[in-house]
């Protein structure tokens, strides 16, 4: 992936306040985000640039490392220990009467690859820049593992996405990062799930939740109903006298457990008693000597 200057991402100048940078990020997010752009993929590239942009400027740290050092800024640390120990090393050869001006000088060039004063080439390598994306899918996409084809960089990976995601998990791909500086290892790419639940079940981890209507003969002489789960359909005998807010659990029925084959969370039903409405003479009588009875 090419460097991306984030300045030019949200539309500001390197001298951008603060709030300047906030509100070009929320101009821009709301102008590319997925719900006003669907199926638009150059919108939902903006819209990952436009976040990642405001990911780093908005911190101030990483924004004074990106000022400092560009496009290698996630490596200022390993940068400016090498510098001190060049440093170091430049005190000592002082002190023993073999260091030139252009030891120094020649320590810039030789972090990207440059040969020093001496002629020896002193390179020190650098992890290339990780890199961050996000990926929506609908909750049916991660109940059962399957194979997708992301683009990165004009480059096609395909990943397996295992069953049991959770929205807001991070997954890493090793080496699809930017490229490795110095012969340096490539950096990684980080994957953040974003799930959409529009089913008619309550996601908690691996347990599904969900509320059944109950007609009230049936809720005081009990029988046989047939509920929903996330996969299909099931029998349920409901006892006699169910109280209205009664929970079942459906041992097995949940969700997927993450990277767990063939073991699922539970779903927990909820009864809601309905109460009969536009009764009819004779069934109004009927619970008029119900009532005496009781």
């Amino acid at each position: 992936m090419a460097f991306i200057d984030y300045y030019s991402v949200l539309g500001v100048s390197k001298s951008a306040s603060e709030s300047e940078l906030k509100k070009a990020y929320r101009k821009l997010a709301r102008k590319y985000h997925p719900d006003l752009n669907p199926n638009d993929k150059e919108a939902e590239q903006k819209f990952k640039e436009v976040n990642e942009a405001n990911e780093v400027l908005s911190n101030p740290e990483n924004r004074k490392k990106y000022d400092e050092f560009g496009e290698h800024w996630q490596q200022s640390e390993a940068y400016e220990q090498a510098k001190q120990q060049q440093k170091q090393n430049a005190r000592q050869q002082s002190s023993q009467g073999g260091y030139s001006d252009s030891d120094y000088s020649d320590f810039f060039s030789s972090m990207f690859g440059g040969g020093n004063a001496r002629g020896q080439r002193r390179e020190v390598k650098f992890k290339g820049q990780d890199f961050n994306a996000q990926l929506q899918l609908n909750l049916n996409d991660v109940y059962n593992p399957h194979k997708q084809t992301l683009t990165v960089n004009n480059k096609n990976i395909r990943i397996t996405i295992p069953a049991g995601v959770q929205n807001g998990q991070t997954i890493r791909i090793k080496g699809h990062g930017g490229k490795g500086v110095n012969g340096g290892p490539n950096g990684d790419l980080y994957i953040e799930f974003s799930i959409k639940n529009t089913s008619q079940f309550k996601r908690d981890g691996d347990n599904l939740y969900a509320s059944v209507d109950l007609d009230l003969y049936k809720a005081l002489l009990g029988g046989d109903i047939t509920v929903d789960t996330f996969n299909g359909k099931v029998k349920l005998t409901v006892k006699p006298e169910t109280q209205n807010g009664t929970k079942v659990k459906l041992k097995g029925k949940g969700f997927p457990k993450y990277k767990k084959e063939r073991q699922f969370g539970d779903l927990y039903i909820t009864y809601l008693i309905k109460t009969p409405t536009q009764l009819t003479e004779k069934e109004k009588e009927l619970l008029t000597e119900l009532s005496k009875l009781r």
